[in-house]
Parts: structure tokens; C-alpha cells; sequence
């Protein structure tokens, strides 16, 4: 299985908006996403390189395991 690296901030963006996340505030370079029945909001800062344990925290908290990660990442 491939090792999770980190990606660019819009990568991450695309794979959470696939999961079925909208896209609802930015406070600064912090952008919220939520989806129903999650109850926490995804927050994605806007960095050039999100590192591996925002990606893996944010992957627990939407309910994403790494093989639905890997798989949304190819059709990004």
C-alpha cells in the first residue's frame, strides 16, 4: 500500500468536495468543509504542503479510510 505524503492544499480540497463535503466558510488561510452526519467540520489550512498527520486527522474525522483516500487521489 502506498505511504500517504504530503499534497497541496487544493488536492486535499478536491478529494474532501469527491467525499461528499461542501465547502461552507474560510476564516483566514483555514477552509471549513461539511458534510451531514459528520459531526465535526473538515478544516483544510491553505498550504503548499498539507503534512501527513493534518491529511490522516482530517481522513479519521471524515471517515475515510486510506484505501478511499488512495482511490479519490487517482481520480483527482
Amino acid at each position: 500500500m502506498p505511504k500517504i505524503t504530503p499534497i497541496h492544499w487544493k488536492r486535499l480540497e478536491k478529494v474532501i468536495l469527491m467525499a461528499g463535503f461542501r465547502f461552507v466558510r474560510q476564516s483566514g488561510s483555514h477552509r471549513s468543509y461539511v458534510k451531514e452526519g459528520v459531526s465535526r467540520p473538515i478544516v483544510i489550512p491553505t498550504y503548499n504542503e498539507i503534512p501527513v498527520s493534518l491529511i490522516r486527522n482530517n481522513l479519521k474525522t471524515a471517515g475515510i479510510n486510506r484505501d478511499e483516500y488512495f482511490k479519490l487521489l487517482e481520480s483527482v
